[in-house]
C-alpha cells in the first residue's frame, strides 16, 4: 500500500535520480516534476529516465516566460545584487520552481514535496521556505543552470586559491577570444523593465520578455560579459566560493542603473537603493514569499513609475559601455547644468548654500582644535 504521493523536483541528475529510487523503495508514489527555466537539458531523455526509475507521473513545465517577467524583472527593478557582486541567478529561480512544485502538489493531492538540495547550502532553505509559505500542510524533503545564469561550485573550486579551469565556462566566451568589433544595442525601458532591445547595426529587435533576455544572453555570452568568481556568505553561517556567468543580466543591470539615475529623484533613489540591498538579502535567504519581501517589492515597484526611456550601450571584450540615454521623463535639464547658460539658476545662491553646509564643518574643526589644546 502506498504511503502517499511525493512531488519531486527532478533534474535527471544523480542526486534526484537516487532520491526517486529511494522514495519508491520507501513505498511512496513519485510525481517527477522538471522545470524548464532556460537550462540546456534533454528533457525527453530526463522523462524516459524518470519513468524507467519508477515515477508514477512525469510533468515537464516551461516556466521561462514567468521566470523572466515575475522574478527576474522585479530583481532588475531593484538592481538586486547580493554583497555587491552576485546577481542572484540561482536564488531568484528557486521560488519560481518551488511555486510550481507546490501548485502541482495541490492539484495532484500530494502530501509531500521533495528536492535534491544539500543541507549545507542555501537551496534547501529557499525551497522549503517557499513550500511552507504557499502550502503549509505539505511535508518537504531535502534535493545549477537556468535562463539567468550558470553557477559552479564544489570540487576543485572549494580551495579558494585554485583558478577555475579554462574550459569551465559554458555561457560566455573568454573575453580574449571574443569578437574584435563591439555590438551596439538600444534598450527601451517602461516602468523600470525592458520592453525592447534593438541591435543598432543589424536593425534586429526583440520585444517580448523571454526574447529580450535570451538575446542579451547571446550577445553578452559572445563577448564574455558577466563572469565573476567570489566568496559569499551563506545564510546558514558559512562562506562559500562560487563562480557565476550572468551575461544578459549584467547588460541589463548596467542599462537599468543608467536610465534609473537619469529619471529618478535623488532622495527617492537613496531610499530605493537601501530597499534594493534588503531585497537582495531576502531573495538570497529564501524569503521571496514573506510579508516583508512583498512590502519591499511593492515600494520598489512604486519607485519605477517614471523609469522610462532608451539606453544605448556597447558590449565588447567582457565589458558593457554606456554610450547615451534619452527619456521623456528625464530630470536632466541641459540648460540648467550648462556652464555657458545661466538660465533660472542664480550663482549667488551658491554662497549661502555653501555657508549653511559649512556650519557643521566649522563646528567640527572648533571641537577638534579645543581637544588638541587640552593635550
Amino acid at each position: 500500500m502506498s504511503k502517499g504521493s511525493v512531488v519531486l523536483a527532478y533534474s535527471g541528475g544523480l542526486d534526484t535520480s537516487c532520491i526517486l529510487v529511494w522514495l519508491k523503495e520507501q513505498g511512496y508514489d513519485v510525481i517527477a516534476f522538471l522545470a524548464n527555466i532556460g537550462q540546456h537539458e534533454d528533457f525527453d531523455a530526463a522523462r524516459k529516465k524518470a519513468e524507467k526509475l519508477g515515477a508514477k507521473k512525469v510533468l515537464i513545465e516551461d516556466l521561462r516566460s514567468e521566470f523572466v517577467q515575475e522574478f527576474i524583472w522585479p530583481a532588475l527593478q531593484a538592481n538586486a545584487v547580493y554583497e555587491d557582486r552576485y546577481l542572484l541567478g540561482t536564488s531568484i529561480a528557486r521560488p519560481c520552481i518551488a511555486r510550481r512544485q507546490v501548485q502541482i502538489a495541490r492539484s495532484e493531492g500530494a502530501q509531500y514535496v521533495s528536492h535534491g538540495a544539500t543541507g549545507k547550502g542555501n537551496d534547501q532553505i529557499r525551497f522549503e521556505l517557499t513550500c511552507y509559505a504557499l502550502y503549509p500542510h505539505v511535508a518537504p524533503w531535502s534535493m545549477d543552470a537556468n535562463l539567468m545564469h550558470i553557477s559552479y561550485e564544489s570540487g576543485i573550486l572549494e580551495n579558494p586559491k585554485n583558478h577555475a579551469p579554462s574550459d569551465l565556462y559554458q555561457m560566455t566566451k573568454n573575453p580574449e577570444d571574443s569578437p574584435n568589433e563591439p555590438d551596439v544595442l538600444e534598450i527601451d525601458f517602461a516602468k523600470g523593465v525592458p520592453v525592447k532591445v534593438t541591435h543598432v547595426k543589424e536593425g534586429k529587435s526583440k520585444d517580448t520578455a523571454l526574447e529580450i533576455f535570451c538575446y542579451l544572453n547571446e550577445i553578452g555570452g559572445k563577448h564574455g560579459v558577466g563572469r565573476i568568481d567570489i566568496v559569499e556568505n551563506r545564510f546558514i553561517g558559512m562562506k562559500s566560493r562560487g563562480i557565476y556567468e550572468t551575461p544578459g543580466g549584467t547588460i541589463l543591470l548596467h542599462a537599468h542603473l543608467d536610465i534609473e539615475t537619469f529619471t529618478m529623484d535623488r532622495e527617492v533613489r537613496k531610499i530605493k537603493q537601501s530597499l534594493g540591498i534588503k531585497l537582495s538579502e531576502l531573495i538570497y535567504n529564501g524569503f521571496w514569499y514573506s510579508p516583508e519581501c512583498e512590502f519591499v517589492r511593492h515600494c520598489i515597484d512604486k519607485s519605477q513609475e517614471n523609469v522610462e526611456g532608451r539606453v544605448q550601450l556597447s558590449v565588447f571584450k567582457g565589458q558593457v559601455y554606456i554610450l547615451g540615454r534619452e527619456s521623456p521623463k528625464s530630470l536632466y535639464d541641459e540648460e540648467l547644468v550648462s556652464m555657458d547658460v545661466q538660465g533660472d539658476y542664480d550663482p549667488c545662491d551658491a554662497s549661502g548654500f555653501i555657508r549653511i553646509n559649512a556650519v557643521r564643518l566649522r563646528e567640527h574643526n572648533r571641537l577638534q582644535g579645543a581637544a588638541q589644546k587640552k593635550h
